[in-house]
C-alpha cells in the first residue's frame, strides 16, 4: 500500500478527529486557532501558539497541493523540493507532492544558499516550496534557479519572483487527483546528513516509506490512543518515519517548534503526549534541568507518558540510567538507521530489552543484519566489523551516482560504514563510524566508546572525541568536553576520571568547549576536526 493510501484511509475513517497539532512556545498561549480559522486570516505560520488540523482537512490540503502541481504541468516522476521549518503546512505539502505522482525532496533547513542550489541541481528538482526563514538564501540563488524552477512561497508577503502557496492552493479542487500511485513508484529523495562528506541524494520507493510506517507502529506498539510528540526536523527521515507510526494507526501527533525542557514538558502535559522521541542533547538538557531544580515533575501532568526513545546517534548508557531515576516506569527504546535505509528501525533495541542498554539492538521487522571484515567475510561474535543491513527499506540508489551506489550496495546489502559487534545474545553494539576510527600508535580507538565513558561523569554535559595529527603516534585522541551549566571541571579532574579507561584509550588532549551537533543530533566531527586540527580557535567554555 503506498503511503498516500494511509492518509486517505484515515480521512475516511477518522475525518473529524485531530491529526496534527502545531505548538510554537514563543507565542502567547491565548493565540490558538483551528486550520479553518487560520485560512480566513492567512497570517504567517508562526503567528499562533497552537494550530490544529483534522485528518479530513489534512487529506483535503494534500489534494489541493497535488491538483495545483498537476495544473502547472508537473507530472509523474518530477521532483518537488521542500525547504520549510517544522510547521503545520509541511506534511500536507509532502503528501500533496506524492499524490501528484511526483517525488518529494526534503531539504535540510541548515543548508547554505550554495548547498541548497547544489541539492536542487543534484535532485533535478522542478519545484521548490520554501518558507519565510529562507528568503535571503533563496534570493542569493534566485537568478540561477528561477528560470528553470517553479517557486512556491509558504508564508505572508510573497516575494515577487515566487508564487503564493496559500493563494494558489486554495483555488484548487479538494478532491483526490486521478493519479494512480503504486508501491514500486519512486516516492522521495532524501539527502544524507553530510557528516562524512557532501550530501548524497538517496532515492526511495513508496514501498520503502510504507514499510517504515508499519515497522514503527509494531516496534513501539503504537495505538489509536497514543499521541506522538515530534520535535526533530521533518526534513529528516528520523522525525518523519517515527511520525509514520501515527499515520499508520490514525493517532494524533504534536509538532513542537522548540526543544527546551520547559517546552517539551508543557507539550507532553497539555496535549497528553504518550510517545516522545528525543535526541541525546535534549534528554541531557531535561536531566540537567531536573537535577538543578529548574524543572519540577510535579508541575506537569506526565503520568500518560509511556515511552521515551532516542535515535540518530549513540546513546550513553549513563544517560538512560539517570533517566530511569526520574522515570522508572518509562518504556525505553533506541533506534538505528540511515536515510539509505529509510530512516530508523532497521535495528532497534525493543521495549522489552532495557537490560541491554548500550546496544542498538536486533534487526527490525523484516530486516536482516550481518557484520563483516574488510574483505566482506563474516566476523565472529564479539569481533568488530562493518554493519550491513538488508530489508524492505533499502534505497534504490544514490541518484545519478552509480559509483557511490556500488560502494555501499552489494548483493542487496547496504554497507553502513558503521563499525559494530554482537554480544553472546546477538545484540548489536555500535562501535563507531569507520571514518571516525582513530589509529594511534597502531591501536584502533573507537571514539563512541570513549564518549560514552566521559558522559558518565556527573559534570560532563556532552563529549566528542576526534583524532588529531601527532608526529610520533600518527593520531591522538582529543576530547571536546562540554561542562554542565554551573559546574566546574579541570584537566586533572577529567584525567583522574579517565583512569577508569585502559591507558591507550585515555584522551591525550582535553578541550573544554561546546560540542557541535547538527539538527538531528549527530556530532559534527568534520567541523570539529577542522576547528581543532587546523589551527583555528573557537570561543572556549569557562573551565574553572
Amino acid at each position: 500500500m503506498p503511503i498516500t493510501d494511509l492518509l486517505e484511509r484515515n480521512a475516511k475513517l477518522y475525518g473529524p478527529e485531530v491529526a496534527l497539532v502545531e505548538i510554537n512556545p514563543e507565542i502567547r498561549e491565548e493565540q490558538r486557532v483551528t486550520w479553518r480559522e487560520y485560512e480566513l486570516i492567512q497570517p504567517t505560520s508562526t503567528a499562533f501558539y497552537r494550530r490544529e488540523i483534522t485528518w479530513a482537512v489534512f487529506d483535503e490540503k494534500a489534494n489541493r497541493v497535488a491538483n495545483m502541481l498537476l495544473a502547472r504541468g508537473i507530472s509523474r516522476g518530477q521532483k518537488c523540493a521542500v525547504l520549510l521549518m517544522n510547521c503545520l503546512e509541511w506534511l500536507p505539502i509532502y503528501f500533496g507532492i506524492l499524490k501528484a505522482g511526483a517525488i518529494a525532496v526534503p531539504l535540510n533547513f541548515r543548508f547554505t544558499a550554495e548547498e541548497i542550489r547544489y541539492c536542487l541541481e543534484a535532485s533535478d528538482a522542478d519545484v521548490l516550496f520554501y518558507g519565510p526563514e529562507f528568503i535571503g538564501r533563496i534570493e542569493d540563488i534566485a537568478g540561477i534557479i528561477k528560470t528553470s524552477m517553479l517557486l512556491y512561497f509558504v508564508g505572508d508577503q510573497c516575494p515577487s519572483y515566487a508564487e503564493d502557496y496559500f493563494r494558489q492552493s486554495s483555488n484548487q479542487p479538494s478532491s483526490a487527483p486521478l493519479i494512480l500511485v503504486e508501491d514500486t513508484d519512486f516516492g522521495a529523495i532524501y539527502f544524507s546528513s553530510g557528516t562524512t562528506g557532501f550530501p548524497k541524494a538517496i532515492l526511495l520507493k513508496h514501498e520503502a516509506l510504507s514499510q517504515s510506517a508499519r515497522m514503527e507502529a509494531i516496534h513501539h506498539k503504537t495505538t489509536r490512543n497514543d499521541c506522538f510528540l515530534c520535535i526533530p526536523p521533518l526534513y529528516h527521515t528520523g522525525a518523519k518515519m517515527h511520525w509514520f507510526g501515527s499515520l499508520y494507526t490514525g493517532s494524533r501527533a504534536v509538532i513542537l517548534k522548540g526543544s527546551s525542557p520547559e517546552a517539551i514538558f508543557s507539550a507532553v502535559s497539555n496535549e497528553g503526549c504518550t510517545i516522545v522521541w528525543l535526541l541525546v542533547p535534549w534528554a541531557q538538557d531535561i536531566l540537567s534541568a531536573l537535577d538543578s531544580g529548574k524543572l519540577k515533575l510535579e508541575d506537569y501532568k506526565l503520568s500518560q507518558w509511556r515511552l521515551m526513545h532516542i535515535g540518530a546517534q549513540p546513546v550513553p548508557p549513563s544517560l538512560i540510567r539517570h533517566w530511569k531515576e526520574y522515570f522508572p516506569d518509562h518504556q525505553y527504546d533506541t533506534n538505528y538507521g540511515l536515510s539509505e535505509s529509510t530512516g530508523p528501525g532497521c535495528v532497534h533495541l525493543g521495549l522489552e530489552n532495557t537490560h541491554k542498554v548500550g546496544a542498538i539492538g536486533v534487526p527490525g521487522v523484516g530486516w536482516y543484519t550481518k557484520i563483516v571484515d574488510s574483505q566482506g567475510n563474516l566476523v565472529k561474535k564479539g569481533e568488530i566489523g562493518e554493519l550491513c543491513v538488508k530489508g524492505p527499506g533499502v534505497m534504490v540508489e544514490y541518484y545519478k551516482n552509480p559509483e557511490a551506489t556500488a560502494e555501499v550496495l552489494k548483493d542487496g546489502w547496504l554497507h553502513t560504514g558503521d563499525m559494530a559487534r554482537t554480544d553472546e545474545d546477538g545484540f548489536i553494539f555500535l562501535v563507531d563510524r569507520a571514518k571516525d576510527v582513530i589509529i594511534s600508535g597502531g591501536e584502533n580507538l573507537y571514539p563512541v566508546q570513549i564518549e560514552s565513558f566521559l558522559c558518565a561523569h556527573p559534570h560532563i554535559h556532552d563529549a566528542a572525541v576526534i583524532g588529531l595529527p601527532d608526529p610520533r603516534l600518527g593520531e591522538i585522541a582529543a576530547a571536546i568536553i562540554q561542562i554542565e551549566e554551573g559546574a566546574t571541571l579541570t584537566d586533572d579532574d577529567v584525567n583522574r576520571f579517565c583512569l577508569g579507561l585502559p591507558r591507550y584509550k585515555r584522551p591525550r588532549k582535553l578541550i573544554f568547549a561546546p560540542v557541535i551537533r547538527n539538527a538531528t543530533g549527530k556530532i559534527e566531527k568534520p567541523k570539529l576536526r577542522e576547528i581543532y586540527g587546523g589551527g583555528r580557535l573557537v570561543e572556549k567554555q569557562n573551565r574553572s
